[in-house]
């Protein structure tokens, strides 16, 4: 496999109606490939501590898939694996082919805090990916038009991150990491922070966002009605050491809504999730 790089994934360029430009002619779309991976994790005193066991999984181009999972199982290390941002201790992880070996543009990442420069504003924020990439200003402008829009935000372009409320914040942080049209968008429980009417309100707009851009989406929660709303599939991880137990296919309508989760079907997988995790 060849290596993944530190480069743009594809060139982008600003259409006539300020729309984000397309990827490059031929540019894939995320499919990740996971191959025996384990991690391990070693002491001062000789001790050692297993964290990830022969952990295999292929996610498909464009899917929306959920690793659900107690505290503890090594789900976000699993996802900052896949992120270059933890080395593995022995398996194989690619891109599209393409072996990871280190951060890349192809994969853009939300953290569960807002990571937003302070200093910067909101359309200065999103614009910070391509400008680090020398993409000029009339096409970076083009980018972070087409975002503010999205987020519905464009009144708070100006605005600095002290003065956006917490959802706010993540919904800069979603634009800003998909500003530069990573392959794939790793979400580390981006929303476990937030109030409950808010994070139902970026879970809808997290699917909106999802359907128009249709990014390989991996979501990390521990949250079984957000894993149920959002996924195509759910991959349940088991703890000591941590590894996959069952993957779950979310019979659910394309187009989410909140009466869903009153559903039969909703309900019913809510129920086995909640057993399988109850003995973990």
């Amino acid at each position: 496999m060849e290596p993944v790089r530190n480069g743009w994934a594809g060139s982008a360029a600003a259409s006539g109606n300020g729309q984000a430009g397309e990827a490059a002619s031929g540019q894939s779309q995320g499919r990740i490939e996971i191959r025996g991976l384990q991690k391990v994790y070693a002491s001062a005193k000789n001790n050692s501590f297993e964290a990830l066991r022969d952990i295999n999984l292929t996610i498909e181009e464009n899917e929306f898939l959920t690793i659900l999972g107690p505290s503890g199982c090594g789900k976000s290390t699993l996802l900052r694996i896949v992120a270059g941002l933890e080395d593995p201790t022995g398996g194989e992880l690619s891109v599209d082919g393409e072996e990871i070996i280190g951060p890349g543009a192809d994969r853009g990442m939300v953290f569960q805090g807002y990571t937003l420069f302070p200093w910067l504003t909101v359309r200065e924020n999103i614009e910070y990916g391509p400008k680090l990439k020398g993409v000029p200003t009339l096409v970076r402008r083009g980018i972070s038009n087409h975002w503010l829009k999205i987020i519905r935000l464009e009144s708070f372009a100006k605005s600095y991150p002290k003065q956006l409320s917490g959802g706010m914040k993540q919904r800069v942080a979603i634009a800003r990491a998909l500003a530069n049209r990573p392959k794939v968008l790793l979400m580390d429980e981006p929303f476990g922070a937030l109030d409950a009417q808010t994070k139902l309100e970026m879970q809808e707009m997290l699917l909106e966002v999802w359907e128009k851009e249709k990014t390989t989406v991996l979501f990390i929660t521990h949250d079984i009605d957000e894993a149920i709303f959002l996924s195509q599939r759910i991959v349940v991880m088991g703890a000591n050491p941590g590894r996959i137990i069952r993957e779950f296919r979310v019979n659910l309508p394309a187009q989410r809504t909140a009466a869903m989760r009153e559903e039969p079907s909703f309900l019913q997988l809510k129920r086995e999730l909640a057993q399988l995790l109850k003995h973990e």
